[in-house]
């Protein structure tokens, strides 16, 4: 089939690989190259990067809001569009062009998780399982019935990071299942019951607070890893906590009991990798070579 595919992140490079190899691509699009690095020059995103190694068209747009975007749109004459954490909103008439419309690869098990960050609640409110949904695209957000999904639990050592990977390889996997049977897959309406909303993670979210359950403060620190990162300060500086684990223990809520294993409002939190501003991150044993707390420090949230 004749495929314009629509992606940005990092998250998105193996469904381009997997349609690149069985169907033809005749477009990219991704967010336009921005600021990044020391330097703040334009970088390409990493969806252009890899369509440009594979020597596929590419196109940025600000907008698809236009005329002149929406008929350029039309033009490609595409069977379908896949749609993977594009970062635009599609107009009725960008929807409407494709002869099997835009198919979205979603990181949730639908109606569980629409919006913007649905790897990071999943573990945030600790689900025990999240997926893969291939939604055909409407309106709404996220909201368009969903023709193949996949389910993955949740384990405990599960990172944003560890998840994302995961993920992305199970949306590339079936977006290709998809394709191959368009014709025959009878869409299924989302059901009305247990709609819940991924809102974008504020880096307000990120300061840690040690009053919450050793739980909630481990599932915070993996749902935020790597970023924004979880943090607190301490007498080392403030600390991103990339990995942790709930564990029993007992003190002032922020008290360091040994090492990395923090006292939360009940129970406790046993760090297992960190990293300090400037700095590169380690697991916990490196970091307490050079900067052990003596038991008793409270670390600030």
């Amino acid at each position: 089939m004749r495929v314009v595919f629509m992606g940005t992140p990092e998250f998105s490079v193996p469904a381009l690989d997997a349609v690149h190899a069985a169907h033809e691509v005749v477009c990219v699009y991704t967010q336009p190259p921005r600021p990044a690095g020391r330097g703040k020059k334009d970088r390409p995103s990493p969806v252009q990067a890899r369509a440009e190694a594979l020597g596929l068209p590419v196109r940025h747009p600000v907008s698809l809001k236009g005329a002149e975007a929406q008929a350029e749109f039309a033009a490609l004459g595409a069977d379908v569009a896949v749609v993977v954490a594009y970062g635009l909103i599609l107009p009725q008439a960008v929807l409407d062009a494709p002869r099997h419309g835009c198919l979205n690869i979603h990181a949730s098990l639908l109606p569980r998780w629409r919006g913007a960050a649905p790897i990071h609640r999943a573990i945030m409110a600790g689900d025990a399982e999240t997926g893969v949904c291939i939604m055909q695209m409407e309106a709404g957000l996220d909201t368009g019935p969903v023709l193949l999904r996949e389910a993955t639990p949740i384990a405990e050592s599960d990172t944003t990071a560890t998840l994302h990977d995961r993920l992305s390889a199970i949306g590339a996997r079936l977006i290709v299942e998809a394709l191959a049977q368009l014709d025959s897959l009878v869409p299924q309406p989302q059901p009305e019951d247990g709609v819940t909303y991924a809102a974008k993670i504020d880096k307000s979210e990120a300061r840690i607070d040690w009053t919450q359950p050793a739980e909630v403060v481990a599932r915070q620190i993996r749902a935020l890893s790597p970023f924004p990162g979880a943090w607190c300060d301490s007498p080392a500086g403030r600390l991103k906590l990339l990995d942790a684990r709930a564990v029993t223990g007992k003190g002032t809520p922020g008290e360091v009991l040994d090492g990395l294993t923090i006292a939360c409002g009940t129970g406790a939190v046993q760090v297992l990798a960190v990293q300090r501003e400037g700095k590169r991150p380690s697991d916990a044993e490196a970091f307490l070579n050079g900067h052990r707390f003596a038991p008793g420090t409270v670390l600030g949230g």
